[in-house]
């Protein structure tokens, strides 16, 4: 098992496995109550700059766009129930591959169509992030996220930052109430 973090906490993944070429970072919830609607709950990815600015359009990568133009970021794929146990959407990022310009890796939930079906991350319980080396399956780092969230329809989890030659990760935690079009907005995806 990897280390645990709390929000804001952080860890080198270069020094906690040295050689590290990729990760899976895995992503997971369970819906606490529901209005009687379903909950499709949606992972993503946003390759950003030093300014924490989108690398391009298409380093937004989701369920609608699941590789980044370099092959650096890729979404497994849309799990559109959230059912059973362990990860519920993973997304592999190739951190020896990563463009110089590629400073961050961003990884945000958002619950699809919230508004109209009156759901927030209030809602979901048993929340977390992991970081897996792809390698040989082991855990890295994991961070529970806390559930006061109430009125949040996106969330971004956590963080894979460049810290000079180290990639580090980071538990956030930072909910909007703005959905995912406030996440992508902050970070200059083109709308």
């Amino acid at each position: 098992m990897g280390i645990s973090l709390v929000k804001g906490g952080n860890i080198s993944l270069t020094k906690a496995a040295p050689g590290l070429a990729s990760v899976i970072v895995g992503l997971g919830w369970d819906a606490r109550t529901t209005t009687g609607a379903e909950f499709d709950v949606d992972a993503s990815a946003l390759g950003v700059d030093s300014n924490r600015q989108i690398v391009s359009g298409q380093h937004f990568v989701f369920y609608s766009n699941l590789r980044s133009p370099d092959g650096v970021i890729e979404h497994q794929g849309d799990n559109r129930t959230g059912a059973g146990d362990g990860d519920d959407e993973k997304i592999t990022v190739h951190l020896s591959a990563a463009p110089p310009n590629m400073d961050a890796v961003i990884f945000a939930v958002s619950i699809y169509d919230a508004d109209t079906r009156g759901q927030s991350f209030g809602q979901i319980r048993n929340a977390f992030i992991r970081v897996v080396d792809s390698a040989n399956g082991a855990e890295l780092a994991r961070y529970d996220l806390s559930e006061d969230a109430a009125t949040e329809t996106a969330m971004v989890f956590g963080e894979l930052y460049r810290s000079s030659s180290e990639w580090k990760f980071r538990a956030v935690g930072q909910g909007y109430a703005s959905g995912l079009s406030g996440i992508a907005t902050d970070f200059g995806v083109p709308l």
